[in-house]
Parts: structure tokens; C-alpha cells; sequence
């Protein structure tokens, strides 16, 4: 029974479930109250990302010494081969499935989510990609250095934002979850939009999970493991993007799973996984690529051609790598290579952000899972290396 209750997974759950009933039921009274609550815990958890990323990257680069400059060429290098592959295989079944699909937009009568009651707000010290660049250039001075009393430092700061983790952001995480829920099915997210584009995302789902059953064997073939023994772990991380839709906001849950792996060195998970959650985006970017072709073929009754998506796609991988892991940040990024080499009028981008909202959170939720997939590869190419150190 002790489990049960302290289970995270159940209590994301029970989130969802709660939210959404909230959200059908409440009056507009009570769900401006909720809204508010939702921001409040936002600004909570988004306050904490960029000083866990600076606390957990940091210290786990002092620990790797030499090896560190190579671990971050080889992040930095899946990460944008994993999204750039997964964009092309999405092209490829964009080709093939889209012109076999009847799809209506037309999505009406949405309901308006009341204004806040007050507004608290709790901007960051400084912005994700900002904590990754401090925090990649700090561990980097320290090895170069060998300052003992940095790292030291480093190593204490590491401890504190972990106990920040556990004590505060976990736990308020379900209500975050339930809030969020709750104003989705009020406006009529659900219920309404989700069956318009409802062929298109399950597509979309299936392809978030062919390219994790591949990156997972991958995964496991250079780790020399069992790949369910770091993929059994995922269900909170992939529950929480589900319901935050921000890789950003589910950091702490994604370190507190992978950290539970036997097969994973500590160290580099605590290097690998905030890295891959601000510059891995293999989910968002196949997402991305299927609705752009879609929205092609529904507004200009055409696909671009096959160029100009290849074009697209090597872009779209620079941009994922730089985008911020917040909801939609990956298409926001995206916004001028939408404009310029596919060739979308105002029109085109506004039906483009709103069918990509609907499926964000799955998107992301393959974000996070999949930067499990390239910690255990980075784990199979350093553990022995690091060991001998």
C-alpha cells in the first residue's frame, strides 16, 4: 500500500484523470482559479530548470576530466543525427500516406479559458540555453584547471538543486499535470480538436515509436545491455511530458528515472539527460515534418517537393538543436524555415501551430524517452574510458 501511494506514476495518473474531469464539469469561476494555480506552479517549476541543468551538467563534466570535451562533440552529434533521421523518415511516410488521407480542419465553437485571478510571476535567473552554456563552459574551465575547490563547489551545488528535485518540484509536478488537464478539456482541446487530425497523429504516434524502438536497440547494441533496462524505467518521465508538453519542465522526473537504470553510470547520466532535454528533439522534429507536408496538401493541395524537403529538414535539425525545451518551442524556432523554404502564408503557419499543439505532449514525451536511448549510447562509447581514469 506504501507503493501505491508513493508512487509517481500512479499520482500523474490520477492527475490526468482528475484534470479532466475538473476540466468538463467546473464552472468558468473555478476554472479561472485552476488556470491561475497552473500558472503559479509553472513559474515554480520553469524557475528551477535553467540552475538544475547548471547543477547537475557542471559537476557531472569535472567528473568525466579529459573526456568531457569528446562526450559533448558525441551529444551534440546524436542529438542532431537522431532528429534528422527521424525527419526523414516522417518525409517518407509523408509521401506515402497524405495523399490517401480526407482531412477537414475546420475546428469551431472552442471554449475561452478565463483570465487569470492574480498573477505571480517567477522569471528564471537566466534562460535554459544560457544555464547550458555556463554550465558546459564552468565543467570545461574546471577540467582544464584542475581546480579542487570548484569542483568541490560544483559538486555541493549539484547536491542542493537535487534535493530541490525531490522535496519540491516532483511533488507538485500531478497538480501541475491535473491543472493543465483541466483548462485543455475545458476549452474543448480534447474533445474537439482531437478527432479532426485524429488519422494524422495516430501516424505520428506510431512513427514516435518506431524511432524509439530503434534508438533504444541501438542503444542497448553499444551499451552491451538489455535496452528495457533503462526503457522500463521511462513511464513517469513519458507521463509527465504528456502532461507538461515541455522536456524542460519534465528534466527532474527524466534524471529521477534514468538515475534508477543499473546499467547507466551516474555521471554521465547526469551529463547526458538535461544535455539531451535541451538539444535532442527527435519527436518534435518527425512531428513537425508530417504537419508541415499535411498542411501543404490541405492549403496549397500540393506537397513540396522532394528537395525542398530535404532542404527543410537539414535546417529544421540545426534549429532543434538551439530550440528551448518549452511547449511548441521547436516550431516557434522553426517559424522563419517554415516561411522561407516551404513557402507558408500567415494562413499556413496558423494552422501549422495549431494542429502541432495538438499532439505536443506526445511529441515531447518521445524527446524525453529518446534521450534515454543516447545516454545509454554515450554510456556504452565512455564507461570503459572513464573507469580507467
Amino acid at each position: 500500500m506504501a507503493k501505491i501511494k508513493d508512487s509517481l506514476i500512479l499520482k500523474l495518473i490520477l492527475g490526468v484523470i482528475i484534470g479532466l474531469i475538473a476540466g468538463l464539469y467546473c464552472n468558468e469561476q473555478m476554472i479561472g482559479l485552476i488556470n491561475t494555480v497552473k500558472f503559479i506552479l509553472g513559474q515554480v517549476i520553469f524557475f528551477t530548470v535553467p540552475l538544475i541543468i547548471l547543477g547537475f551538467i557542471a559537476p557531472a563534466i569535472t567528473q568525466m576530466k579529459s573526456n568531457a570535451s569528446k562526450m559533448l562533440a558525441v551529444m551534440i552529434g546524436l542529438a542532431y543525427t537522431s532528429s534528422v533521421g527521424a525527419a526523414f523518415m516522417s518525409m517518407i511516410a509523408g509521401y506515402t500516406l497524405i495523399p490517401r488521407f480526407n482531412i477537414d480542419p475546420s475546428v469551431e465553437n472552442l471554449k475561452t479559458i478565463p483570465e487569470l485571478i492574480f498573477k505571480v510571476e517567477i522569471p528564471p535567473v537566466m534562460s535554459v540555453m544560457s544555464a547550458l552554456i555556463l554550465a558546459l563552459f564552468i565543467g570545461l574551465a574546471v577540467v582544464w584547471t584542475n581546480s579542487k575547490n570548484f569542483e568541490n563547489l560544483l559538486v555541493e551545488f549539484g547536491n542542493v538543486m537535487l534535493a530541490i528535485v525531490s522535496k519540491i518540484i516532483i511533488p507538485i509536478l500531478p497538480f501541475f499535470i491535473a491543472s493543465t488537464f483541466a483548462t485543455l478539456a475545458y476549452e474543448g482541446g480534447i474533445t474537439k480538436q482531437f478527432p479532426v487530425f485524429l488519422k494524422v497523429i495516430v501516424v505520428v504516434l506510431i512513427g514516435h515509436y518506431i524511432w524509439l524502438a530503434l534508438l533504444y536497440s541501438i542503444g542497448g547494441a553499444v551499451n552491451k545491455c538489455n535496452p528495457l533496462d533503462v526503457l522500463k524505467y521511462y513511464g513517469p518521465a513519458y507521463l509527465t511530458a504528456v502532461g507538461t508538453m515541455s522536456s524542460a519542465a519534465t528534466l527532474p522526473v527524466a534524471l529521477a528515472c534514468a538515475r534508477k537504470s543499473p546499467v547507466l553510470r551516474e555521471d554521465i547520466v547526469n551529463f547526458g539527460v538535461p544535455l539531451g532535454s535541451t538539444v535532442h528533439l527527435c519527436g518534435s522534429v518527425l512531428t513537425e515534418v508530417f504537419f508541415v507536408m499535411t498542411v501543404s496538401k490541405i492549403l496549397y493541395n500540393d506537397l513540396p517537393v522532394l528537395g525542398t524537403m530535404v532542404l527543410f529538414i537539414i535546417l529544421l535539425g540545426v534549429f532543434a538543436v538551439g530550440a528551448p525545451g518549452v511547449p511548441g518551442g521547436t516550431v516557434m524556432a522553426s517559424l522563419g524555415i517554415i516561411y522561407s523554404v516551404l513557402g507558408f502564408d500567415d494562413t499556413g503557419v496558423a494552422l501549422m501551430l495549431t494542429i502541432f499543439a495538438l499532439q505536443d505532449s506526445f511529441g515531447t514525451a518521445c524527446n524525453v524517452v529518446g534521450d534515454g536511448a543516447l545516454t545509454m549510447i554515450l554510456n556504452g562509447i565512455f564507461k570503459n574510458k572513464i573507469e580507467e581514469k
